[in-house]
């Protein structure tokens, strides 16, 4: 069998667009999960809480998984205690002071 096969080209098939009730639907569902997620964001999510909101998951995590707490109190030389406080400590400003306000 030779490799060079005679075909008609493929087209492109695209999907279908989306109707005003699956946007609908869409856009609910992504307002359903922004409020009971807050770090979920939303447009007017600034890059610092957002920034915040990923440092504070991330310490809430190192927190709550002994086994992550166990490898970073073995791995800073310090008891797992001190190194789930200096995580809480962390988590109150995990990206420095806010930015000052733009005023319009």
């Amino acid at each position: 069998r030779s490799l060079a096969v005679d075909r008609a080209p493929r087209r492109c098939q695209h999907a279908p667009a989306m109707t005003s009730q699956e946007r609908f639907s869409v856009h609910s569902q992504l307002e359903h999960l922004q409020a009971k997620y807050v770090g979920t964001g939303h447009a007017d999510t600034t890059k610092f809480e957002w920034a915040v909101n990923q440092h504070r998951d991330s310490y809430a995590l190192y927190c709550g998984v002994d086994s992550l707490s166990m490898f970073f109190a073995v791995a800073e030389n310090e008891s797992i205690g001190r190194v789930k406080f200096s995580c809480l400590q962390k988590m109150i400003q995990p990206c420095g002071p806010p930015p000052p306000k733009e005023e319009d």
